[in-house]
């Protein structure tokens, strides 16, 4: 009788436990962690990334992807950036063949590691390079919290579970965001990220070719849009790249979501934003703003959500002195 009334005590305070670790994990991240130890460490990236941007700005969209990507499986410990010699890392895995740019990580971790060597995390370099590359593209500035750590594991078959597929329905992506503590709200805001960027044919040709409405194409998607991309993209086409914001593919504003609103959306994903009441309000509400209303301030606070996934910090995993490889 003894322990069946303590059980439920012990549990209880199990969880009172392990709230207050991960409390106390997100508590060691702060904007200006790096203030006593490199306090040039955001100088130094965003020096890097205006060289970056002037000779290929087509990377705004793949480099802010990557730090999306990389926090969406195990946390936000740049993982993404691990080599594996038998091709069973995160980066050979098929949602992550796409990403583009971890030369340029490599280029603004070199510049840091000469700075200050062994200070400065790969994890919290892709965090300040997506704020970067977001502001060089005329977006949102938001203060990135850092004192991440990187992590020493990276699995081929993770990001397949754990990364928003293009073709996820509404339900499947408020369940995978809830999954990392993120709301709906943070789902249509960082959305919204698919103002700059371009994806592959493949990644959406199933709503063109092999969907339920007439000829096979998708019945959600519309009709002269549905043209205009069968002219560039025909069936098995796997090389050419499309604008995910026709116009506006190098400026970050919110015009996706007048995109989204007139059925223009790229991938079944988007156009899933107008199957809740919440992110469909969200999404009329930027479609019809004059100028930014909300959004720039909205996407940094979610931005800044997502970059609290998961997060090592403290004593846990370490500095990589190079990003694809565990010291």
């Amino acid at each position: 009788m003894a322990s069946s009334k303590l059980s439920p005590c012990l549990i209880f305070l199990q969880l009172i436990f392990l709230l207050f670790v991960f409390n106390s994990a997100n508590a060691q991240l702060k904007v200006g962690f790096y203030k006593d130890t490199c306090p040039q460490a955001e100088a130094i990236v965003k020096k890097v990334m205006d060289q970056v941007m002037k000779v290929a700005p087509s990377l705004s969209g793949p480099l802010l992807r990557m730090h999306f990507h990389d926090c969406f499986v195990r946390g936000c410990d740049g993982s993404v950036l691990l080599n594996s010699s038998t091709g069973q890392a995160e980066k050979d895995s098929p949602p992550n063949l796409s990403l583009r740019g971890y030369q340029v990580i490599d280029r603004v971790k070199t510049a840091l590691e000469k700075e200050c060597p062994g200070v400065v995390s790969c994890a919290d370099a892709l965090a300040i390079v997506a704020r970067d590359v977001t502001v060089a593209t005329m977006g949102p500035f938001w203060e990135v919290e850092t004192g991440r750590r990187d992590g020493r594991v990276s699995n081929f078959s993770e990001p397949l579970t754990n990364l928003p597929p293009f073709f996820a329905n509404i339900s499947q992506l408020i369940s995978m965001f809830r999954s990392k503590g993120l709301s709906v709200k943070d789902l249509v805001v960082l959305s919204g990220g698919h103002t700059i960027g371009t994806s592959h044919c493949s990644s959406f040709t199933s709503r063109l070719y092999s969907s339920t409405g007439k000829d096979g194409t998708d019945p959600t998607l519309d009709s002269e849009y549905i043209e205009k991309l069968k002219s560039k993209c025909k069936v098995g086409d796997q090389t050419t790249l499309v604008e995910m914001d026709p116009g506006s593919v190098r400026t970050f504003d919110n015009s996706y979501y007048t995109l989204v609103s007139k059925r223009r959306g790229l991938f079944q994903s988007d156009a899933a934003l107008l199957d809740n009441s919440e992110t469909k309000a969200y999404v009329k509400l930027q479609s019809a703003a004059t100028h930014r209303s909300t959004f720039f301030k909205d996407f940094g606070v979610s931005m800044i959500n997502m970059g609290r996934v998961g997060v090592l910090t403290g004593k846990a995993g370490e500095i990589r002195k190079v990003c694809s490889k565990i010291n």
